[in-house]
């Protein structure tokens, strides 16, 4: 079991900027993959980014490539989302997400690879 924690949500202008943290409970964290998804009202989770076990391979919607980046701290047991030049359609609960991988340096960026998911946090873009 791998519990996950979101912190960092809130209120935002549009173009304004905002890190998402995701702390995790396992003493394993170098082994997992960790990725962000994120849900809007009425629509479905959708992927956002993804980094590797190792923090060098990473992957982006094209929706954000260029604004997001993702990175972890393996110290830390946390991942990190931070958002820039946000906008209105950024409005979502986002969800951090962990898959085990061992000692494979993979990164994942659908939905059903992971295995453990945390409660979300709500970002708002305001116009």
């Amino acid at each position: 079991q791998v519990q996950l924690v979101e912190s960092g949500g809130g209120l935002v202008q549009a173009g304004g900027s905002v890190r998402l943290s995701c702390a995790a409970s396992t003493r394993t964290f170098s082994n997992l993959a960790m990725g962000w998804f994120r849900q809007a009202p009425g629509k479905e989770r959708e992927f956002v980014a993804a980094v590797s076990r190792s923090g060098d391979l990473t992957n982006y919607a094209d929706s954000v490539k260029g604004r997001f980046t993702i990175s972890r701290d393996n110290a830390k047991n946390t991942v990190y989302l931070q958002m820039d030049s946000l906008k209105p359609e950024d409005t979502a609960v986002y969800f951090c997400a962990a898959r085990f991988t061992g000692t494979t340096n993979y990164v994942f960026s659908l939905l059903s690879h992971y295995n453990y998911w945390g409660q979300g946090t709500q970002v708002t873009v305001s116009s």
